[in-house]
């Protein structure tokens, strides 16, 4: 595939391997879970339960990651910051905007694109499978700006943060 390409086929592609959009409170059913992977996160008050994945323009946030815990440990720490703990920068951007946990939760969907490799692995399938999560990330980044003309809102880095207050 050609990497500078973020035309009709890629991204049809790409869209068809992530999952269909899942509630958050049920995300730890998302297939594949457990691996590395890419995610994103719409905040929509109309029900994305079961859609197929699209480039929306209420996805909020892509994320990625390529640690042993996978998407599910990714996903967690995510929650625990929107929750009012420390430990995500994105999380602490939507915490700025959505300081109500259950109703921000009530909204928020998500759906994710593993990618099953060996993150402790430094066999080269591993890598370059750990190297696609990056470029996918970036790609997704690319897609959304291409369509909308900016980023997601909380992947903006210029986006205020609202950290926990330490006692």
């Amino acid at each position: 595939m050609d990497r500078t390409m973020i035309g009709h086929d890629a991204s049809y592609m790409i869209a068809s391997k992530f999952s269909h959009w899942e509630r958050w409170a049920h995300r730890d059913r998302l297939p594949g879970i457990h691996n590395p992977g890419v995610y994103a996160l719409a905040v929509s008050k109309e029900d994305l339960l079961g859609n197929a994945f699209s480039f929306l323009q209420n996805i909020v946030y892509f994320g990625m990651t390529i640690s042993r815990g996978g998407l599910k440990a990714r996903l967690r720490q995510f929650d625990n910051t929107i929750a009012g703990k420390e430990g995500h920068g994105g999380g602490q951007r939507v915490r700025y905007k959505y300081r109500d946990y259950k109703k921000l939760t009530s909204i928020l969907f998500v759906s994710v694109f593993p990618i099953a490799c060996d993150v402790q692995s430094n066999k080269p399938r591993d890598l370059l499978q750990m190297g696609e999560v990056a470029y996918l990330e970036y790609y997704c980044f690319a897609k959304y700006a291409r369509l909308y003309g900016k980023l997601p809102e909380f992947n903006d880095k210029n986006a205020p943060k609202l950290r926990s207050v330490r006692m």
